[in-house]
């Protein structure tokens, strides 16, 4: 997955299982142990969550996503092209 693509990924409000997988690049049964482990954080804080979907700002923050990174290379790799 590109650094492109991953912002592009991330710049969705909710994340879906598939994303998930995608960013996290791992297999199924690991996405649903993030998706349940972000889901029960927030529930605890009083959140509602609806079952489908965790919001994507948690999902970078519990993989620790560095966006500046990512944007930069991004712009480095559109200046060379």
């Amino acid at each position: 997955m590109t650094a492109s693509e991953t912002l592009k990924l991330i710049a969705k409000q909710w994340c879906s299982l598939s994303d998930l997988m995608k960013l996290a690049g791992v297999g199924r049964n690991n996405a649903l142990y993030i998706k349940s482990t972000i889901k029960k954080r927030l529930e605890n804080e009083n959140y509602y969550v609806p079952n489908n979907a965790v919001p994507m700002q948690e999902v970078v923050k519990y993989l620790n996503i560095d966006i500046p990174y990512l944007e930069g290379r991004v712009k480095t790799l559109t200046k060379e092209a």
